[in-house]
């Protein structure tokens, strides 16, 4: 027997007709290329995407052709995200910080008919050895005059104009539809793409906005400083329209001071982002004198973040919330959110809870496995390979048939505990461990102790090559501009916070670290650059 109620296809168009119907005036903010501010609203982007979606429909675009997007957070992208999924397309988020040959394979792997970007991303595209056949750019700056490249070139805002019908409305189909194509970041060879689907991305939507995530409501102006790009900015585009929240978007200037203005200026109750970006406006903060009176909550991903962050906001009454995720799974799993036993948690205590990674969303699921298959306890002290499931986690990657999944779960590659309230902590990725005399260091735990030291603003650890231990940690510093970290004091602070065998053999102070395209460190290059540097230093062991 099956229940009698109603049913419609969870769709992404669902979202933006619903924001237009119900929060029409409700503001989206964008930054222009320019630096100018451009106002529209939830209505304003819903009849532009449904005109945008029908001019796609007479070029020739057609449900299933990948359309690509190269560009930063602005209501243009919006538009075209909710444009060329709602007619039935799939969204191909293309991350401009990766490397030429990457972005030239994703393209050519994707089989894009059209890209939409910007005019600074022309002379990349240009660059860029294509196999596609009749591509059209789709330029999207306010003036799109002076654009001259070897492909078809087409200007947003003149194409609008083309389209005089109002009264279309977004197709319906099968919510198993594909929506969207992220590829990873490829920091283990070359990106692979991953295919979301409207259901899987509107039940991810449903799970960012409970309050036990971003906790998002109509009432809160959110900010996104993590790319459009990256993971479909975490969820908050969609999010957003389904609680009917403002929209601010920054475009590409990211610094602390226009950031800052932003969050000041458009009253802004919850952003997210990298911890990279934070170090950054907190070093504005920190030099202007300036406050962010606005400001609730804060979600960072992507790497964890240094307690450095975690105090500097918490101390301001700013709510810090440590997620983890990845693109295959959408891509929130867990978010650091308090239950009900830990509502009375002291200041030091919460800084100190907040290394967590989070507890798993519903919708999703996580276990622990060790090296044999077996689960592994929940007590906080046992650490096992993490292994998820969920609604909206990847079952394998596009245009490979072969399923990544072990017995239904989908293999993190990242090692973890989890503790008895059912908090997980990631201590570090399987091929980032240390392992020294057969025993494992962890290289997050010894960086996220670093990087609370005074003068520190960033520190890399890594396993060198070491002739009898096989290998031992060594750890790379970048120092606060204008200070200098003493190594021997570094050294005796560590030694109060980790094991003394964990403690590193060298301590390498560096002028930057090389980071992914989104924002995690490079640890392949820096094993490639200092793998060897304890056998040619031949530097005496802490090892005991």
């Amino acid at each position: 027997m099956f229940g009698l109620m109603m049913h419609s296809p969870l769709l992404i168009s669902s979202l933006i007709d619903h924001a237009e119907k119900h929060h029409g005036n409700t503001p989206i903010v964008s930054r222009e290329s320019d630096g100018s501010i451009y106002r529209t609203n939830w209505a304003q982007v819903n009849q532009r995407a449904k005109r945008l979606a029908q001019y796609l429909i007479r070029c020739g675009v057609t449900r299933g052709d990948r359309v690509a997007t190269l560009a930063w957070n602005t209501h243009r992208h919006l538009e075209a995200y909710y444009a060329i999924s709602g007619m039935g397309a799939v969204c191909h988020t293309i991350n401009p910080r990766l490397f030429k040959e990457q972005i030239a394979s994703i393209i050519n792997h994707a089989e894009d008919k059209v890209i939409f970007t910007e005019k600074q991303f022309i002379p990349l595209l240009d660059e860029l050895t294509l196999s596609v056949n009749e591509l059209t750019i789709i330029v999207m700056d306010k003036d799109s005059s002076s654009v001259s490249t070897q492909y078809r070139t087409l200007h947003y805002e003149e194409l609008l104009k083309e389209i005089n019908e109002n009264s279309w409305f977004w197709p319906q189909f099968d919510e198993n539809t594909a929506s969207s194509l992220c590829y990873t970041s490829g920091t283990t060879g070359m990106p692979k793409g991953v295919l979301y689907s409207h259901r899987s991305t509107l039940l991810h939507a449903f799970a960012v906005a409970l309050p036990d995530s971003l906790a998002l409501s109509a009432s809160d102006s959110v900010l996104p400083v993590v790319p459009l790009f990256h993971a479909n900015a975490w969820g908050i585009p969609y999010a957003a329209a389904l609680v009917g929240a403002k929209l601010v978007l920054p475009g590409h200037q990211l610094d602390g001071i226009n950031l800052s203005q932003l969050l000041n200026q458009e009253e802004v109750s919850v952003t997210a982002g990298v911890p990279t970006v934070w170090h950054g406006l907190i070093q504005y903060l920190k030099t202007s004198n300036t406050s962010l009176p606005f400001l609730k909550r804060l979600g960072v991903g992507g790497s964890a973040c240094p307690e450095p962050i975690i105090q500097y906001f918490e101390e301001r009454n700013v709510r810090v919330l440590p997620g983890w995720g990845m693109t295959e799974t959408s891509p929130v799993v867990t978010l650091t959110q308090p239950k009900y036993h830990q509502r009375h948690m002291t200041h030091a205590e919460r800084i100190h809870w907040l290394n967590k990674s989070g507890r798993v969303l519903f919708g999703a699921d996580m276990k622990l496995v060790d090296d044999d298959g077996h689960d592994v306890p929940q007590d906080g002290q046992s650490v096992g390979e993490l292994y998820v499931r969920g609604h909206w986690v990847c079952s394998q990657y596009y245009k490979n048939d072969e399923s990544p999944l072990i017995n239904g779960w989908f293999p993190t590659g990242d090692m973890a505990t989890i503790d008895e309230s059912g908090f997980m902590q990631v201590t570090d990725r399987a091929k980032d461990m240390i392992k020294s005399g057969g025993e494992w260091i962890s290289s997050l735990t010894l960086e996220r102790v670093a990087s609370t030291f005074p003068g520190v603003s960033e520190a890399a650890a890594i396993a060198a090559h070491h002739e009898h231990w096989g290998e031992r940690p060594i750890l790379l510093i970048v120092e606060k501009q204008g200070e200098r970290v003493d190594s021997t004091a570094l050294k005796r602070f560590l030694e109060e916070h980790v094991a003394k065998w964990w403690l590193p053999d060298d301590i390498i102070t560096v002028s930057d670290l090389p980071h992914t395209a989104t924002g995690k460190l490079q640890k392949v290059l820096l094993r490639e650059k200092w793998g060897k540097q304890l056998l040619v230093k031949k530097i005496p062991t802490n090892r005991a």
